[in-house]
């Protein structure tokens, strides 16, 4: 169950984060980042298939570059 959570979050943050692809948008990864730890946290519990986790480390990871690129993180 808690990999089904995962998932979820990590789906809905990974559209978030494409959306905020879109020039002047960059700020939402700061929204989006802490989202997306949680939903790995909570995949983090589930005790099998990891899935949920690794798709929500992956949003952690796009939206950190998306980030450093447009200068939010120096």
């Amino acid at each position: 169950m808690p990999n089904l959570v995962a998932l979820i979050v990590g789906v809905i943050s990974l559209l978030l984060v494409a959306v905020a692809f879109i020039p002047l948008l960059g700020w939402a990864n700061w929204l989006i980042i802490p989202v997306a730890l949680v939903g790995a946290g909570i995949g983090q519990l589930s005790g099998g298939s990891k899935a949920g986790r690794n798709l929500c480390l992956f949003v952690i990871l796009v939206g950190i570059v998306r980030l450093s690129l447009g200068g939010g993180i120096i």
